[in-house]
C-alpha cells in the first residue's frame, strides 16, 4: 500500500483495516465545490450525520517532502446547517501566498467523532532520532479528538514502548497493534498517525509519513542494550551488604543532579570530568567528613549507555548521620526509597521534600509525619538529636566546617598560579589542574554546597514557623551578594579587557568543551554597548527587635548554637559562599579544558573529536609512557561509538523497574517555581540571543555559565532541568525573576513551543497564552 492524500489514504484502508475503523467520508475538490456547492451540501445532509468534521486533503499535506501538520483548517462538530461556512473557511486556509487556492485540492468531510475516551497521536519510530520506539503522545481526561494536536490540554500523556517490548496492557495495547498493522502493510515503520478511542473501539483518524532521520539501529541489538540497563536496574532492587535499604531507584535529577550539570546525553568527555571531579568519589569523602554516614567506596553516578543516573539507595544512606545506624538506618532509607517511589515528581526535591539531612526550627513537625511510617517517638527523638548535633557542627560560628572549606579556595587560586607559571609539558598541567581542582575546589564546593543547603532550609524554616513571611524572605534573597550579582555590575562599569580577565573562563554548560568560553567568544554572550539595567533589591531586609527575641527564643528552645546575628551571618555566608566556591574551581576547570583542546589539536584532533575523548586518558599518559596519538584516537573512537548508543535511548528520569527500560510515560513533574511574581511576555530560546531583551527563555538546563543572560535584561525564564536550591534558584530570587526551574522534559517541551506565556509564580501555575 502507498501513501496518497490524507482522505485518499484513509479511504483506501478502510476495507483492509483490521485493528481499528475508519470513518465514512465524503470527499470532494476545490474545483467540485466550486462548481456545485448546493448539491454537495444537499450530498452530505442526506448523510444523516448529526455532527460533521470537516477537514482539508490539499495535495501538499501528507507528502514524503512535508507533512504541513496543522497548517489548514480542520472545522470540527458542525452542525449539517452550518457545512457550507465550514468548507469555505477549510478551502480558504489552503490559499498560497497569492490567495490562490489549488482546485485540485481536497476537502472531506466525516461524521463527528462522540463518547470520546482517549484520543491522541502516535509515531511508528522516536520521531527526534529514529529510534525503534513507538511513541504515544494522549489525553485521556477530555472528550475532544484533537486535544493533542490542538495543543489545549494541560493533561496530556506521553508513553515510550520499545518495537520489542512485551505486549502492552489495553487501552494502549490496541493503538500499538494498529500501528504494527499500518507498519506491515505501509512497509515502514515511519508512521505519524491520530487515533481516537470511543464507544469501546479504537478508530483511526489519520495517518501520513513520519519525517525522521534514518537512525540505522539494528532493532535486536538496541533490544539488547536495553537488556544490559533492564538487568543493571534489577541488580539495585537488592539488597546490599554494605548498604540500608532493601532497594534503589535511579534518577535524573536527585542529589547532585547530573540531568541539570552534564545533561541527559553529555558527551564522553563531559561524563568523565563530572565522574572524576564529583560523583566517584569526592562527594562522599566531603559528605562524610560533615557528618554523614561514611560512602567513600560508592560512586554516587553510574550511567546506562552514557545517560548518567543518579544511585537513589546511595544517595538516602549519604544523608544520614554517621551516628544512627542499624534497625533506624534501615528504616530511614527504606521509608524515602518508597517516599519517592510513591511521588515520583519529587525526584528534584528530595532534600526539601524527602529526606531529613539537617536540623531546622520546623524539624519536629516534619518528623511528625514519620509516625504514619511506623517510626516511634523514640525514633524520630533520636533522628532530631542526631541532626541537632550535626548541624551545629557544620554551622558553628568559630568552628563551622564551612570555615575551613571558605579558606581552602585561596589556596585553589594560588596553586593554580604555580601550575600555569611552570615549566611542564601540557599533560602534567592539565592533570594537577585537575587535581587541584578536586583537593582545593570540588570538595571544598561540597561542603560549602552542604552549608548552602543548610541555610536555605534554616531560611525557609523561620518562614514556616512563621517568624518570617515570604516577602521578608525574597527580601533576604534579594540583598544577597552573589558573583552573578557582582558580574552584573561589573559587566557596567567595568572595561571589557578588566570583565573578561575576571570572568572569562565561564562557560555555558561548564563541563561541555564544545561550548565556548566568554573570552573565546565575548561578542556572542554580551552586548558591549547596551547599559545593564541594575537589579536593586524591591526592599531592604531587616529584622525587627521582635523578630529578634523570636528567632533568639526558638534558637535556645531547640538547642541550636546561634545567636541571632550569627545565624543571619551564616546564612548570607552559606548561600553566597556556595556560588563563590563553584565560580573558584570553574576557573581550573575551564583552563584545563582549553589545555586539553589544545593537546588534541597538537596531534591531529579537533576541538569535536575531543569532547567524545574521556578525561582519563590524561591519567594514562601523566603515568605511562604510551603513543599519545593512539591512546587518544582510541578513546575518542570508543566515546563515539557510546556516545551514538546513547542518542538511541530515552530514558525516563527516574527508573524503578527492569520494565522502565522498555515501555514508561515521560511523566510531567513538579517545577519549582522561583519568587512570587508574575510575568507575562514571550517564549524565546537561549539562543536567539537578538530577542532576549524582555522574553522568558527558554533552557534545557543551565549552569553557573550562562549567567550572561542576565546581562539582557530578560523577564524571566523557564529550565527542564533544575531543583529548588539550584544556581539559577539562587540568581533568580536575587534578582527577582520569576523563573519555573526544573519543568521536565513533557511541561518544559510545551511551554518552550509556545509564543506567549503567563508565568504566575505565586499560584504556581504557566498559561499558554498563544
Amino acid at each position: 500500500m502507498r501513501f496518497q492524500s490524507k482522505a485518499g489514504t484513509l479511504e483506501s484502508l478502510q476495507p483492509v483495516l483490521r485493528s481499528a475503523r475508519v470513518l465514512p467520508q465524503l470527499r470532494f475538490t476545490v474545483a467540485q465545490w466550486r462548481a456545485d456547492a448546493a448539491g454537495l451540501g444537499a450530498r452530505i445532509r442526506e448523510l444523516g450525520w448529526p455532527l460533521l468534521a470537516v477537514r482539508s486533503s490539499a495535495l501538499a499535506e501528507d507528502s514524503a517532502s512535508g507533512s504541513l501538520a496543522g497548517r489548514f483548517e480542520s472545522v470540527l462538530r458542525v452542525p449539517t446547517a452550518a457545512v457550507a461556512d465550514a468548507v469555505t473557511a477549510v478551502i480558504s486556509s489552503m490559499a498560497d501566498a497569492t490567495g490562490e487556492v489549488d482546485p485540485h485540492n481536497e476537502v472531506f468531510v466525516q461524521p463527528m467523532l462522540e463518547r470520546v475516551e482517549l484520543a491522541g497521536v502516535a509515531f511508528g519510530q522516536d520521531p527526534a532520532t529514529g529510534a525503534p520506539y513507538y511513541v504515544l503522545n494522549y489525553d485521556d481526561t477530555s472528550a475532544r479528538t484533537d486535544s493533542v494536536t490542538a495543543g489545549g490540554s494541560n493533561q496530556l500523556r506521553t508513553r515510550y514502548i520499545h518495537h520489542l517490548a512485551p505486549v502492552q496492557p489495553a487501552p494502549l495495547g490496541a493503538v500499538v497493534a494498529l500501528i504494527e498493522e499500518l507498519r506491515t502493510l505501509f512497509g515502514t515503520a515511519a508512521l505519524d498517525l491520530e487515533f481516537a478511542i470511543a464507544d469501546g473501539g479504537l478508530v483511526l483518524l489519520q495517518v501520513r509519513p513520519l519525517l525522521v532521520p534514518d537512525a540505522g539501529v539494528d532493532t535486536a541489538a538496541h533490544r539488547d542494550m536495553l537488556g544490559h540497563i533492564a538487568a543493571k536496574i534489577e541488580q539495585g532492587r537488592h539488597p546490599h551488604p554494605f548498604l540500608h535499604g532493601r532497594r534503589t531507584v535511579y534518577g535524573v535529577m536527585p542529589d547532585w543532579n547530573p540531568a541539570e550539570i552534564i545533561g541527559v546525553r553529555p558527551k564522553p568527555l563531559s561524563l568523565s570530568l563530572y565522574r572524576e571531579l564529583v560523583t566517584d568519589s569526592i562527594w562522599a569523602y566531603q559528605r562524610h567528613n560533615y557528618g554523614y554516614r561514611n560512602l567513600r567506596s560508592f560512586p554516587l553516578m553510574l550511567h546506562f549507555h552514557g545517560l548518567p543516573y543518579i544511585d537513589v539507595r546511595v544517595s538516602f544512606n549519604s544523608f544520614v548521620p554517621r551516628d544512627i545506624d542499624g534497625s533506624l538506618a534501615d528504616k530511614l532509607v527504606n521509608y524515602y526509597v518508597d517516599r519517592l517511589l510513591a511521588a515520583p515528581n519529587l525526584h528534584d526535591k528530595v532534600e526539601f521534600e524527602i529526606v531529613f539531612s539537617c536540623y531546622t526550627l520546623d524539624l519536629p513537625e516534619r518528623l511528625a509525619r514519620l509516625s504514619e511510617a511506623g517510626f516511634t517517638p523514640a525514633e524520630q527523638q533520636r533522628l532530631a538529636d542526631s541532626l541537632r548535633n550535626l548541624t551545629n557542627r557544620i554551622v558553628d560560628n568559630d568552628t563551622g566546617l564551612w570555615r575551613s572549606d571558605r579558606d581552602k579556595l585561596a589556596v585553589l587560586a594560588a596553586r593554580r598560579d604555580e601550575i600555569l607559571a611552570a615549566d611542564v609539558d601540557r599533560v602534567s598541567r592539565i592533570y594537577w589542574l585537575l587535581e587541584d581542582c578536586k583537593r582545593y575546589g570540588t570538595l571544598p564546593f561540597a561542603g560549602l554546597a552542604r552549608a548552602g543547603f543548610i541555610a536555605v532550609q534554616m531560611l525557609r524554616s523561620l518562614v514556616a514557623v512563621g517568624v518570617l513571611d515570604r516577602a521578608a524572605y525574597d527580601a533576604f534573597m534579594n540583598g544577597l551578594d552573589t558573583v552573578s550579582g557582582q558580574m552584573t555590575r561589573d559587566l557596567i562599569q567595568l572595561d571589557r579587557t578588566t570583565f573578561l580577565a575576571k570572568y572569562g573562563h565561564l562557560r555555558p554548560g561548564t563541563y561541555d568543551l564544545l561550548s565556548p568560553r566568554y573570552d573565546e567568544a565575548p561578542d556572542l554572550y554580551f552586548d558591549w554597548q547596551r547599559t545593564v539595567a541594575e537589579h536593586a533589591p524591591a526592599a531592604p531586609f531587616a529584622l525587627s527587635l521582635a523578630q529578634m527575641r523570636a528567632i533568639s527564643k526558638l534558637l535556645a528552645e531547640h538547642g541550636l548554637a546561634h545567636d541571632v546575628v550569627g545565624l543571619f551571618d551564616f546564612l548570607q555566608a552559606g548561600i553566597e559562599l556556595r556560588e563563590y566556591a563553584k565560580f573558584v574551581f570553574c576557573r581550573n576547570l575551564s583552563d584545563a579544558m582549553s589545555l586539553f583542546r589544545e593537546l588534541g589539536r597538537e596531534h591531529g584532533f579537533s576541538l569535536d573529536d575531543m569532547a567524545y575523548a574521556d578525561i582519563h586518558c590524561v591519567h594514562e599518559l601523566y603515568a605511562a609512557g604510551v603513543d599519545p596519538v593512539a591512546l587518544i584516537g582510541e578513546s575518542i573512537a570508543r566515546g563515539r561509538q557510546r556516545y551514538a548508543e546513547s542518542c538511541q535511548i530515552v530514558l525516563p528520569p527516574l527508573l524503578s523497574s527492569p520494565d522502565d527500560a522498555f515501555s514508561f510515560e515521560m511523566p510531567a513533574t513538579e517545577p519549582n517555581f522561583v519568587t512570587h511574581r508574575q510575568v507575562t511576555a514571550p517564549v524565546v530560546s537561549y539562543r536567539d540571543r537578538e530577542r532576549l531583551v524582555g522574553a522568558i527563555v527558554a533552557i534545557p538546563s543551565a549552569d553557573p555559565g550562562f549567567d550572561w543572560l542576565f546581562s539582557h535584561d530578560i523577564a524571566g525564564f523557564i529550565t527542564a532541568y533544575g531543583g529548588a536550591n539550584s544556581h539559577m534558584a539562587i540568581r533568580a530570587n536575587e534578582l527577582g525573576l520569576p523563573a519555573v526551574i526544573g519543568a521536565g522534559e513533557v511541561l518544559y517541551g510545551k511551554w518552550s513551543a509556545a509564543r506567549m506565556l503567563n508565568v504566575d509564580c505565586a499560584n504556581r501555575r504557566v498559561e499558554v497564552l498563544s
